[in-house]
């Protein structure tokens, strides 16, 4: 089919050619009209004109008319040639397009095997379903776990894994929408309110949105202890100025968590920190942290392969500013800023987002 179609092409290729040609040698055996004359003529006619209406004085007239019909005889007596194109020369164009048109398809007879049969995705997916899954990069997961929710459409919990898989992948966006579909699938459960608040933090780069805090409460509304519902609703008060508060809501959840949950650390060093800064946001804990990473470097691997994406790289500089991360900030916005010079509103976007408070 492909040889079929390299083949017409070519043919309409050399057809166009010949015939731009052709009408191009039927222009060339025209004898070039000459409108010297008929501008000579114009100008007598209108200096009658002139002369009619009282605009020029007769010694005028007469010296005009004299000069323009002088100038009219001399185009008249002059010698008339037509203008000729050479025709080795389109010779020479007509055979250089059948040759490039003949080569092109030996070329892709020779390098592009036509015979060689395509790789749809559903074959790529099978493989991918048949590997194992620690063997999948995150995009290939996520795929995976696309397809089980298509054939699994009221399972919340194959939703959860996908929200998951999609934001590795550094696809907050897709992240969210998996978990806004596991929560509607089960309403009841708190963890899925929970993961869908972490998942609209992540997409928002750290901040705890309202659509977040909505998601939250509904956690915390089926379970008071959810441990990350309570920690970034009282992050929320905080930010909100009502330090007292949010310090005391995260001491209360910090005497509730077992001595040995790693997630004392980073809470503890958040109450410090609160307490010793007069605003300043809080440090995440260390398994938030961690999904907001593993989407950054997502979103990082999205960009080095397809880099033409403006808000892509403003996402990634404001990421990188907000986890502290000076050096990779630095490093995004330098590329981006070379890749974007020629448009004053992305850099502007790029350097407002190079310069977003930091979570610690």
């Amino acid at each position: 089919m492909l040889i079929a179609f390299w083949v017409v092409a070519g043919f309409l290729a050399s057809a166009a050619a010949g015939l731009v040609l052709s009408r191009a040698a039927g222009a060339a055996r025209e004898t070039a009209v000459d409108s010297t004359s008929e501008v000579y003529r114009r100008q007598l006619a209108e200096i009658d004109d002139l002369a009619a209406r009282g605009l020029i004085g007769e010694a005028e007239r007469k010296s005009a008319y004299a000069e323009a019909g002088r100038r009219l005889l001399g185009a008249r007596d002059a010698p008339q040639a037509p203008w000729r194109a050479g025709g080795q020369g389109r010779g020479l164009m007509l055979a250089a397009i059948v040759l490039a048109s003949a080569g092109t398809l030996a070329a892709y007879v020779a390098v592009g095997h036509p015979g060689m049969a395509d790789q749809p995705f559903a074959k790529r997916l099978a493989a991918w379903q048949a590997a194992d899954p620690a063997s999948l990069d995150p995009p290939q997961l996520a795929a995976v776990l696309s397809a089980l929710t298509r054939r699994r459409p009221d399972d919340a919990e194959a939703y959860h894994y996908l929200a998951v898989a999609q934001g590795a992948a550094g696809n907050p966006a897709e992240a969210v929408r998996a978990m806004r579909h596991a929560v509607r699938l089960a309403p009841q459960r708190a963890d899925l309110w929970e993961l869908l608040g972490q998942a609209l933090v992540a997409q928002a780069g750290g901040d705890v949105t309202p659509e977040a805090q909505t998601a939250f409460r509904a956690a915390l509304a089926r379970d008071p202890k959810s441990v990350a519902a309570r920690f970034h609703l009282a992050r929320v008060q905080i930010d909100a100025g009502d330090k007292a508060a949010g310090i005391a809501a995260w001491r209360a959840l910090l005497a509730d968590l077992p001595a040995d949950d790693p997630r004392r650390q980073p809470l503890t060093q958040a109450i410090a920190d609160a307490e010793g800064q007069p605003a300043g946001k809080p440090a995440l804990p260390e398994a938030q942290l961690a999904m907001i990473q593993g989407m950054v470097q997502g979103l990082a691997q999205r960009l080095a392969a397809n880099p033409d994406d403006p808000e892509g790289w403003v996402r990634l500089v404001r990421a990188y500013a907000v986890l502290g991360d000076a050096a990779k900030r630095d490093a995004a916005l330098r590329q981006a800023r070379a890749r974007y010079a020629a448009r004053p509103q992305t850099l502007a976007q790029l350097d407002a987002a190079a310069r977003a408070e930091p979570m610690r």
